[in-house]
């Protein structure tokens, strides 16, 4: 057995934290930038009001890069990890991974439909925020998970 695994299989749950809940973050802006696009085509004067429903999905692949990191500058303090470490790496990165890649895709989707708000009615744009932010609690509940399991790895 190779004398390294678990320190491949740490590594591992560092690229399940941030690629997942980048890849969804992606997605998310991708769909609510394309959305405010069109409305700002419309009127260009709604660009600062979309940008904010545009960036909001971002977040889950903040949240999934903050845990990568400090799965990463707690193994590079203690390079020396077993499989049953590395193991526990993998899990903690699962949380937000996971969840951060379906709440951003579907943050995303809850904003472009936000977007015809603001096209319509932009005086109650607000509540397109409010609908994005109550998708954004779980990727939240995610990241504080996450982060518990793992300042929990010894």
């Amino acid at each position: 057995m190779d004398a390294n695994l678990g320190l491949y299989v740490a590594y591992a749950g560092i690229a399940v934290a941030v690629l997942f809940a980048g890849y969804g973050s992606a997605q998310g802006v991708g769909l609510a930038g394309q959305a405010a696009s069109g409305v700002i085509t419309e009127d260009p004067g709604k660009f600062g009001k979309s940008i904010l429903l545009v960036a909001m999905p971002g977040t889950q692949g903040i949240y999934g890069f903050v845990i990568g990191m400090l799965m990463y500058l707690k193994i590079a303090a203690s390079p020396d990890v077993s499989l049953a470490t590395g193991l526990q790496y993998l899990m903690a990165g699962f949380p937000i991974g996971i969840v951060g890649w379906l709440s951003g895709v579907w943050q995303g989707r809850v904003l472009v439909a936000a977007m015809g708000i603001l096209a319509k009615r932009p005086e109650e744009s607000t509540k397109g925020i409010i609908y994005g932010g109550l998708v954004e609690t779980y990727a939240i509940l995610a990241f504080v998970i996450s982060f518990f399991l793992v300042n929990n790895i010894k």
